[in-house]
């Protein structure tokens, strides 16, 4: 059976329980989209589903909820088991869980991936967890040491298996599957369905529902569209210089996810003297009404909504949306900038990412079939210069526009009874008057924030692998040193997949890798971050901590040698080789697939 852009109904028709209602319409959602209007109603009855549907269609939801159904919250055992391909979505898909849930008493879900303690993850486990969302190589170190038992596992979800396959997991993840109940409930969904995927899903399946979602693509032409890669903690700053930098701005609407944030939000912007107003789903249909008649007069500058509370709005003036929060799907993204650009204006989309969300980035731009830019903020002195600029500015026109006679009294008094010059005056009524915005940024606070030129853009989607591979010939990558070899076991696909996760590179971003005794080197990008090497120190590959270091000593081998067949397969995995000790001073050399 093959299902295609299905009507949307609602989620309280689809038989969601009231816990789980009560915490969808916190966060915002409204109907259901396609794939979860097509993939729960069948989830719910315990059939398995194979979905095509690419990311950013809310497939998330189409899996976690009916999942969330089944569990039984009395038993702290794995029920439902989820396989990403990657640490960021494991955390994202895990975290998501963790919101449908929240009224859910005695709810625990834990995300195991590598590069995170053992430790910390076997006390977790200890526990006990009714949700485990995981990447394939921890799955199965916890699976082989006996941590991790899937004796009352009911549902089994493969979420982006065609990007498993991609990353050479695919046996690991039928080795999985092999060690589940045959009773278990399946759902896989790939954003694309090569035979590969299709022959798992023919082994492992049952009568699957086979449910195939077009990606809905929206051309926005009347807004301009940008992104800011930020931490959390640094969104307030970043916000507060753009709403300062941006000259055509007017009014804008800011999104967050809760109703909770929204308060928080507009309260902190009017500290920092913006005119701001919440608006959510809390509010009463007559406040809802006076807040926005107040942004379309004028009154109020910036509207903080959650989607729900911001749905319907047309109001003319509003020249930028910012996504100050991620939506959590392509189709609330649209919605939001569709507040701005209205009637034949432009408008100015601006989305806030951090590092885990850059899934999301590449999914809206399919969905808008626009490259998204990265925002230009204005450096530190540049912002100074405007201050400055602005000050004067305003002096000037209370210059030509105001009866300033009562306060030239004043000041005339305050030069005659102090001997103080005129000019001397003035610079301590600019100094009061400027307190709150001082016009030296560098004494600002936030002043530390990056400017354009500092961000790194996020790394390329993984498609475009091949024309990274550039950068190994252009002389950009260099050695690095970790400290796990052969006689541990290891094999280059590791330590790729440690990287690539731990580090947020993509495997165009790692070189040759040379497996001696008892280290490795590894080609890295020459400009890796402290920050990256300092995450990447404590990564663990076959329980070894990289300790990764750059080192130009060890001379690199020219000679690169083939692999015999299935030589790159996991230990442990169908069909892997016996592991040989390492004799020799010649390296295994491999340039990994990605």
């Amino acid at each position: 059976m093959t299902t295609s852009d299905p009507t949307p109904t609602t989620f309280a028709a689809l038989g969601l329980s009231a816990p789980v209602l009560t915490a969808l319409s916190e966060i915002g959602y409204e109907t259901p989209s396609p794939i979860q209007a097509a993939c729960i109603p069948h989830l719910m009855t315990g059939g398995d589903v194979l979905g095509e549907a690419q990311t950013g269609t809310g497939k998330t939801a189409a899996f976690a909820l009916p999942a969330l159904e089944r569990i039984d919250v009395t038993r702290r055992t794995p029920q439902i088991l989820v396989l990403t391909p990657t640490r960021e979505l494991a955390i994202q898909v895990a975290e998501a869980f963790q919101t449908y849930a929240r009224y859910l008493r005695d709810f625990h879900v834990v995300p195991l991936y590598g590069g995170q303690s053992m430790v910390v993850q076997l006390r977790q486990l200890t526990r006990g967890a009714q949700v485990i969302v995981g990447t394939p190589g921890r799955l199965m170190d916890h699976l082989k040491r006996g941590s991790l038992k899937l004796d009352d596992l009911k549902v089994m979800v493969l979420d982006e298996a065609d990007e498993m396959l991609r990353m050479g997991f695919i046996e690991d993840v039928e080795w999985i599957l092999s060690h589940t109940p045959s009773t278990r409930q399946t759902a896989l969904f790939s954003a694309t369905m090569p035979s590969v995927i299709r022959s798992v899903a023919q082994r492992h399946q049952r009568n699957p529902v086979e449910i195939k979602i077009k990606s809905a693509t929206s051309t926005v032409s009347t807004t301009r569209q940008s992104y800011w890669m930020v931490r959390g903690h640094d969104k307030l700053d970043v916000l507060t210089r753009i709403l300062e930098a941006e000259d055509e701005l007017d009014a804008a609407i800011i999104f967050v996810r809760t109703k909770v944030a929204t308060d928080e939000l507009a309260n902190k912007l009017e500290a920092r003297g913006h005119a701001a107003a919440a608006l959510n789903g809390d509010m009463t249909q007559g406040l809802r009404e006076r807040v926005i008649n107040q942004l379309k007069s004028g009154q109020i500058d910036i509207v903080v909504a959650t989607d729900v509370a911001a749905r319907g709005i047309d109001v003319p003036r509003v020249t930028h949306v910012i996504n100050y929060d991620v939506p959590y799907d392509t189709e609330a993204y649209v919605h939001r900038i569709g507040r701005t650009g209205r009637a034949g204006r432009t408008g100015h989309a601006i989305l806030f990412i951090t590092a885990r969300e850059q899934r999301m980035l590449r999914a809206i731009e399919h969905a808008t079939r626009q490259k998204i830019a990265l925002l230009t903020l204005p450096t530190r002195s540049e912002m100074a210069d405007r201050r400055v600029s602005k000050f004067k500015q305003e002096v000037l026109d209370i210059l030509e526009q105001e009866e300033l006679h009562f306060f030239m009294e004043v000041v005339g008094q305050l030069r005659d009874e102090n001997e103080l010059k005129a000019h001397s005056i003035a610079a301590a009524l600019a100094f009061m008057a400027q307190r709150d915005k001082p016009l030296q940024l560098d004494n600002a606070k936030g002043s530390d924030l990056p400017t354009t030129s500092e961000v790194r853009a996020p790394r390329e989607n993984r498609d475009e692998a091949p024309n990274r591979r550039r950068d190994a010939a252009d002389g950009k990558l260099r050695p690095y040193r970790i400290e796990v070899g052969r006689q541990h076991g290891v094999t280059p696909k590791e330590i790729v997949g440690a990287i690539a996760n731990e580090g947020g590179l993509s495997g165009g971003q790692i070189g040759q890798i040379h497996l001696f005794d008892d280290f490795s080197l590894v080609e890295l990008p020459s400009d890796l971050s402290n920050e990256t090497l300092a995450t990447l120190k404590r990564t663990r590959v076959c329980q070894q901590a990289l300790q990764i270091q750059a080192d130009d000593s060890t001379p690199m081998p020219a000679k690169r040698f083939g692999t015999k067949p299935g030589a790159s397969k996991r230990p442990g995995a169908p069909g892997a080789p016996a592991k040989k000790p390492f004799k020799g001073g010649k390296p295994f050399i491999k340039r990994p697939k990605v």
